[in-house]
């Protein structure tokens, strides 16, 4: 009896030791193998970088093609940073195994070019020329310099000609291939089931084994496509998900199976965006003031956000939000004070030339739960000042395809992607009034123009840093729009799975909910111990 005893006290305290030992010793290391289920509200229309509009279309897209700075080896820029010249690795290949050559990048961007395609991404291409050089160098031609084209061409995700060249381009949203696509990224397309009515329920995601970049651990990816949020919630309550982008951070309390939840800041913001042409109210500079001072911003964080955004005021997204206080009383002084004053009705009117003006506007809203619910907190903060807010709100679809392109609004709430680069350009400088430019607030200032093009063509990091404070103090101190917030992206998981562990704070900042996707590589379920 003694001697078991002793045994056995011997046999645990071995043991301990041992996997003490283990411990120090070793460290958790992923290992290839296992499968991921991303659950996604929408369905994909375009898996084409030259089409592609949507997010869920960009989602795949990021699984699916490389963009050019993965294919490249090398890039030098010449004749005063008018010429890019680009050099793809050796051995690339699509995923049916045909060869990556200079041609499969000039036939994407003649594509891209091509007015009968109409590409979203046409703008970042307009003025360039590509040329040949050899199989694996494409030369990239600019009418002036553009510090900000390396964002552009290394997110350009080239489509193979082998596949599109015989199709005309007026016919290429038709191609099947659009929906089953050849790329060249970390994951090409086992299969995907659809509906008879069109609805596509899932794709199957595999490993591409031509891939030029690092192996991706996970073996399989499957992506399943959901009506709503509600819906995709459920799903993850039930198991069927392993992770999914969560777009109302509200419906945090609605997940009760075990999560991690990340977020990520992106560079987007939204504002409400004044006509200035469409009411005699916006001409007035003190008028834009008081109607941004009687927004609550930190309230519109904590109600609509649960505290996962953060407050801008300017077109520049800051990194760790702006402090901007909000006063119900000063705005109505600077009301007062410029002749605006309540009528019966208890709105606020001013007499200009010979007629009596109402400050009664009609707001524009997307029909985004979010944004819906903004425009309800806005409407009555400005209340409170004496201002009517008509909200109306409308299809995504139609704010895009017809009150923007002809500017029909007096309000509107919408949001600005800055992307990687802090370009202004197309969202601020005066020739951008009208459609296609995105200029919303129709926005002139001779100063921001001059600053907008210096920092286009300024390769000095220090003088373009200083010239982007200026300009976005120039922007926010003449009130074009009420600068209001920037959400958060939150990603949802199991905590099981390792996702995000090894990003640095940079890439903690992203401009797409595709961009979750940039280190897919590093995705991992299988982990093993390895001694350090």
């Amino acid at each position: 009896m003694i001697f078991l005893v002793a045994a056995g006290v011997f046999i645990i305290s071995f043991s301990l030791v041992l996997a003490e030992f283990v411990i120090q010793k070793t460290k958790i290391t992923a290992v290839s193998g296992g499968n991921y289920n991303e659950g996604i509200v929408g369905q994909p229309s375009f898996i084409n970088p030259v089409l592609a509009s949507g997010d869920v279309d960009r989602d795949l897209i990021k699984l699916i093609f490389s963009d050019l700075g993965q294919l490249a080896e090398s890039y030098k820029i010449e004749n005063n940073e008018k010429i890019w010249r680009y050099r793809l690795k050796e051995g690339v290949k699509w995923q049916d195994g045909e060869k990556i050559t200079s041609d499969d990048i000039i036939f994407t961007i003649e594509n891209v070019q091509n007015q009968d395609v109409y590409s979203p991404i046409l703008q970042n291409w307009q003025g360039v020329e590509v040329e040949r050089i050899s199989e694996r160098e494409i030369e990239f031609k600019l009418p002036t310099a553009y510090v900000f084209f390396k964002n552009a061409l290394e997110d350009l995700r080239p489509i193979p000609k082998h596949i599109f060249a015989k199709i005309p381009a007026a016919n290429l949203k038709l191609s099947d291939y659009n929906l089953n696509p050849v790329g060249s990224g970390p994951y090409k397309i086992l299969s995907f089931k659809k509906q008879s009515d069109g609805f596509i329920d899932s794709y199957v995601l595999e490993r591409n084994d031509n891939y030029s970049g690092d192996n991706p651990y996970l073996k399989k990816i499957k992506i399943i496509f959901y009506a709503s949020e509600d819906e995709i919630i459920s799903a993850f309550n039930n198991g069927e998900i392993d992770g999914f982008g969560l777009a109302n951070s509200r419906n945090v309390e609605k997940i009760i199976s075990p999560h991690q939840i990340f977020s990520f800041k992106t560079l987007k913001y939204y504002a409400v965006f004044f006509n200035h042409y469409s009411h005699p109210a916006f001409k007035e500079k003190d008028v834009r003031m008081a109607l941004d001072l009687a927004i609550n911003k930190e309230e519109l964080v904590k109600n609509i956000f649960s505290g996962y955004a953060i407050i801008v005021s300017g077109p520049l997204t800051p990194k760790n939000g702006d402090s901007y206080p909000s006063s119900i009383d000063e705005a109505n002084k600077i009301l007062d004070d410029s002749g605006w004053l309540l009528n019966e009705e208890g709105i606020r009117q001013k007499t200009i030339g010979k007629e009596v003006v109402k400050m009664e506007f009609s707001l524009i809203v997307p029909q985004i739960q979010i944004l819906v619910d903004t425009a309800e907190l806005i409407k009555q903060e400005w209340g409170k000042t004496g201002v009517k807010a008509n909200v109306s709100i409308l299809s995504l679809s139609e704010i895009n395809n017809e009150i923007i392109k002809t500017r029909d609004y007096q309000m509107i709430i919408f949001g600005n992607i800055l992307g990687k680069s802090p370009d202004l350009y197309s969202f601020w400088h005066s020739s951008e009034k009208f459609y296609p430019g995105l200029n919303l607030s129709l926005y002139e200032n001779k100063t921001a123009d001059k600053l907008i093009e210096s920092i286009r063509e300024n390769f000095n990091d220090d003088k373009r840093s200083v010239d982007l404070g200026k300009l976005q103090s120039l922007i926010a101190s003449d009130y074009p729009a009420v600068f209001l917030y920037s959400p958060d992206y939150i990603y949802v998981g199991k905590k099981k799975f390792y996702r995000f562990d090894s990003l640095t704070p940079e890439e903690k900042f992203i401009s797409f909910s595709s961009d979750r996707f940039n280190n897919i590589e590093k995705w991992y379920v299988e982990t093993t111990r390895a001694f350090k």
